[in-house]
């Protein structure tokens, strides 16, 4: 089986899991990671019907962004003060936000570039040492930070589960969602028609995503890895 069979086999998935849990199939996009292939992987995935690309290094997105403008490109990777306005330059939606100095930073890029940058806040659910991203605590108030800069705007949430853990990447999950509501209510009528976004759930657990109301579903081995198997 091809890239193009995969990406059409997951896209099959998600959209009857969305259909399981009671949503519009339509509500979660599938974020095809292609940090491991090059152009051709990309004109694979692209040929079964990927429109949305994820990469986590400034030294991936911008070439084939510029090689693929016709998909949207996501970055989901740690953010390099310096690189931001390559990133800024290529990404259509930076999921991995969660300092205010970077946020900033990336304001003035955008400013520069005559758009406005699409951001998640990231937050680390799970309170692991190993993992980025804001204080479920401090969520709300970085959102508000963000918000009021004029170049970016805050679309929603991310985080990473805990690996190997089914259990406690859905109480992971259910935890971001929760936390997104809770935000959502506090912001003004304007910023919450924007706060609609929740990136969760990756190859391994993504299922236990899409019930909790993921919007946005990161996978890459299921797609582009030959040995991958659940």
């Amino acid at each position: 089986m091809g890239i193009a069979e995969r990406y059409q086999m997951v896209a099959a998935e998600v959209a009857e899991a969305a259909r399981a849990a009671g949503r519009d199939p339509e509500s979660v996009r599938l974020v095809a990671v292609s940090k491991t292939v090059g152009p051709e992987g990309v004109a694979e995935a692209l040929a079964g019907g990927a429109r949305d690309f994820g990469e986590n290094r400034p030294d991936q997105i911008v070439p084939k962004s510029q090689e693929f403008p016709e998909a949207c490109w996501h970055f989901i990777g740690n953010i390099q003060s310096r690189r931001i306005p390559e990133i800024v330059g290529a990404a259509s939606l930076i999921h991995s936000l969660y300092q205010l100095r970077h946020a900033e930073k990336i304001d003035r890029a955008a400013a520069d570039l005559g758009k406005v940058q699409d951001v998640l806040i990231e937050v680390n659910v799970s309170g692991e040492e190993s993992k980025s991203g804001v204080a479920p605590a401090e969520a709300a108030a970085l959102v508000e930070a963000v918000a009021a800069l004029p170049q970016v705007r805050v679309r929603g949430l991310m985080t990473m589960a805990p690996a190997g853990d089914l259990a406690a990447a859905r109480a992971a999950f259910e935890g971001l969602a929760a936390l997104a509501d809770d935000i959502r209510a506090a912001l003004s009528p304007e910023a919450a028609a924007d706060f609609t976004e929740l990136s969760m759930g990756m190859s391994d657990d993504w299922r236990e995503a899409i019930p909790c109301g993921a919007t946005l579903v990161r996978v890459g081995r299921a797609i582009f890895s030959d040995s991958y198997q659940e």
